[in-house]
């Protein structure tokens, strides 16, 4: 555990692993003209339970950082460093060291040095195999470059970037399904996967971790990356909603795509329309990039370039809107108004 966590320490990182207090060289703020520090913090939700359930922990970690880390490149911060905290009702060192190895993996995909943790026992509040898992990052961006819906211009292009699955969101509903359904986790799931994956390991398929890819897009097309939106808890329409500006509106074209199988086959077993489910899953797109126009083409090709399938789905226009049902207003933000319109593409699906 302690190999892998020093992996992600550059020389920034001062005191090594054990101190009471991480140190972080902050020397690096003297390359910006004005920076600002991003921070976040997440957990991972329901999605431990399973976990716990077919005795799997070594790709939670990479959910962690998927949840914390991705949401400071939304303003186009690069990430510098994360906390972790494990809460336990016993301590079993082997699958805390599994919980932290996914963790430093994750941190060392996004350039995000691990540079302090705690493990807490917490018995007759949790029970001996439970645990819990949260984080805290912190990057930087210079304030000329932070992203956001006030860049956001009529006629914009919004990109849609594939997701590796259900990522961490919509669990509870996920487990009600698949308990109602009278499966167990260790079943096999011949349509979530290889023939041999079981229902526990497809539906702890890691989170996909966007700050490097996205990072990337920023320093090679600048000023055309205008917002970002990871669709994590609430779906894709309110979370776009959020980064964009007042006045705006976008019709999502669900025909652009066809949500992958593991949303196909929870929605069948729990006797859900896949748009009824819009607002817990991310139904196959993880996170959202408005561009400018004239550059939609060339960011989604070097998107896909870099491993991650990128197709557009909206334009954004702005004044009057058509008669529907918009969302807007999402956890308190008074931005813009999506919908989703048309169709799931049956590409892909049986």
């Amino acid at each position: 555990m302690k190999s892998a966590v020093r992996r992600t320490h550059g020389p920034e990182v001062l005191g090594g692993v054990g101190g009471f207090a991480g140190l972080f060289d902050a020397s690096v703020f003297k390359s910006y003209a004005k920076p600002l520090l991003a921070t976040s913090t997440d957990g991972v939700g329901t999605k431990v339970a399973i976990a716990q359930a077919i005795d799997k922990h070594d790709s939670i970690g990479l959910d962690l950082v998927g949840m914390v880390v991705d949401d400071i490149v939304v303003v186009g911060a690069k990430p510098l460093f994360m906390t972790d905290y494990i809460a336990c009702g016993k301590v079993f060192p082997e699958r805390i060291a599994d919980i932290v190895r996914g963790i430093a993996q994750g941190c060392a995909e996004t350039g995000t040095a691990l540079v302090g943790g705690e493990t807490a026992e917490h018995p007759g509040l949790l029970g001996v195999n439970d645990y819990d898992v949260a984080g805290a990052a912190t990057g930087v961006v210079e304030a000329g470059a932070v992203l956001g819906a006030e860049r956001v211009q009529d006629g914009d292009v919004v990109l849609a970037l594939a997701s590796s699955g259900l990522h961490s969101n919509g669990y509870s509903l996920v487990r009600h399904i698949v308990a109602g359904a009278g499966i167990q986790y260790g079943d096999r799931a011949p349509d979530l996967g290889s023939h041999g994956t079981t229902w526990g390991e497809a539906l702890l398929e890691p989170t996909r971790l966007y700050t490097s890819p996205l990072l990337r897009l920023i320093s090679q097309f600048g000023g055309a990356v205008h917002s970002l939106s990871h669709v994590t808890g609430g779906g894709i329409a309110a979370n776009l909603a959020r980064v964009l500006p007042q006045g705006t509106w976008v019709d999502v074209d669900r025909s652009t795509w066809s949500p992958p199988p593991v949303f196909r086959v929870l929605a069948d077993l729990g006797g859900l329309a896949l748009e009824s489910a819009e607002g817990t899953w991310n139904l196959g797109i993880g996170f959202l990039a408005v561009v400018a126009a004239e550059k939609a083409d060339a960011a989604a090709s070097a998107l896909a370039q870099d491993g991650i399938a990128t197709w557009p789905v909206g334009v954004v226009r702005r004044g009057a809107r058509p008669e529907g049902d918009y969302e807007q207003g999402a956890k308190g933000v008074d931005g813009g108004a999506v919908r989703l319109v048309g169709t799931y593409s049956s590409d892909g699906a049986e």
